[in-house]
């Protein structure tokens, strides 16, 4: 339901009450006793305090002429009128019922110089059926999914996501997602995602039937930085695709790591996993030997797939090791669980399960991200 206008608030003031004494809402799932997040979107005591009073007063008006100034939106989009926008061609017809396998879209950028990207923000077509989307940079040469024609969505191949695509050094970049919750990426200032020249965009889309025959044309529109940025903000992933999980088991855990070879600072992490999920952390690991917890959430929300902004982004020198752990709910006692009898592996199905921790570095503006995997730079 919409809660721009009183009108529209007014209805729920005893739900807007309760949600925010229980402290559902707004969603945040981070412990507070682990690191501090620009983000952080948590009320206040005193503000909690102000809505119940208000709850409990009869939910008045007030005087409209104290009324802040409305919201505008630009065409929906949160980054504001992006610089450049580009959308699927052609529609995906989504039917009404039955499974949809992964779907890839290439779209050409058609980029003559280099581009930096200062913030950036997907925009489904069809909320109602795209469940998440992914757009990775696939720079010129590259040969991954060369053989498929661009602007035609086709059944994405086995092992073009996730760890394994993760494990290849050479992978096209990362550049946003949408899930539910998470808003679009804008950087701070000085930093930026790279775009290289005659780079294509390439949409990994996961779309869900609801009953009800209907079609998307999803679209991602990027604003560029004014000016060259001190740092290049690029994404790793912390994963662990060889995910076995007993039937029943109520605590599962499942462990990954990454070895950093070269310096970057860490700026934001989000982890992702399916409704079989529960808890997720994530650790530094100095080459001193000395351990740090820089995010722990206990009670995962498949419904909410947060990103953590760190107040202060962290100095991580070469030879850092990035560590992960989750655990997962596979008992009757998770009311999410699609099958407690099921032993469940990686998939990309809703019902299978992943467990993915995204990082994204700030590191030099010259430096190959494929380098941060590399224990020696290539020279050529």
């Amino acid at each position: 339901m919409p809660l721009l206008t009183y009108q529209q608030a007014r209805p729920w003031a005893r739900a807007i009450r309760e949600v925010v004494l229980l402290r559902k809402m707004p969603p945040w799932f981070a412990d507070p006793a682990i690191g501090h997040y620009s983000n952080d979107p948590r009320l206040s005591k005193s503000e909690i305090e102000t809505v119940i009073s208000w709850a409990d007063g009869g939910a008045v008006e007030g005087d409209s002429k104290d009324a802040p100034k409305p919201l505008e939106f630009v065409d929906g989009w949160n980054i504001g009128k992006p610089d450049f926008v580009m959308e699927m061609p052609n529609a995906f017809p989504v039917p009404a019922t039955g499974v949809i396998d992964y779907q890839a879209v290439i779209l050409h950028t058609e980029f003559k110089e280099d581009r930096w990207i200062q913030a950036v923000e997907i925009r489904p077509g069809n909320r109602a059926v795209v469940h998440h989307v992914t757009a990775f940079a696939r720079e010129p040469g590259s040969r991954y999914l060369e053989r498929e024609p661009a602007g035609v969505a086709f059944t994405r191949m086995k092992g073009t996501s996730g760890p394994k695509l993760d494990r290849d050094i050479d992978r096209p970049q990362y550049i946003v997602g949408y899930t539910p919750g998470r808003p679009a990426s804008e950087f701070s200032p000085r930093q930026a995602r790279l775009i290289k020249a005659g780079s294509d965009i390439i949409f990994s889309l996961h779309y869900t039937p609801n009953g009800k025959a209907t079609e998307d044309r999803t679209k991602i529109g990027f604003i560029f930085s004014t000016e060259a940025p001190a740092e290049r903000v690029v994404n790793v992933m912390v994963a662990n695709p060889d995910i076995v999980i007993p039937p029943g088991h109520p605590n599962y855990r499942v462990d990954a790591s990454l070895t950093l070879h070269q310096p970057s600072r860490l700026i934001r992490v989000w982890p992702h996993m399916h409704t079989r999920g529960k808890y997720f952390d994530y650790r530094v690991v100095y080459p001193t030997g000395e351990s740090q917890m820089i995010l722990r959430v206990p009670r995962f929300d498949f419904g909410w797939q947060l990103a953590y902004v760190l107040e202060k982004p962290l100095l991580l020198p070469p030879g850092t090791r990035i560590e992960a752990t989750a655990y997962f709910d596979n008992s009757p006692n998770n009311p999410n669980n699609p099958d407690p009898k099921a032993e469940v592996h990686w998939g990309d199905q809703s019902w299978d399960e992943m467990m993915e921790g995204y990082v994204d570095l700030a590191v030099d503006v010259q430096m190959n991200p494929a380098d941060l995997r590399r224990e020696k730079p290539r020279t050529d």
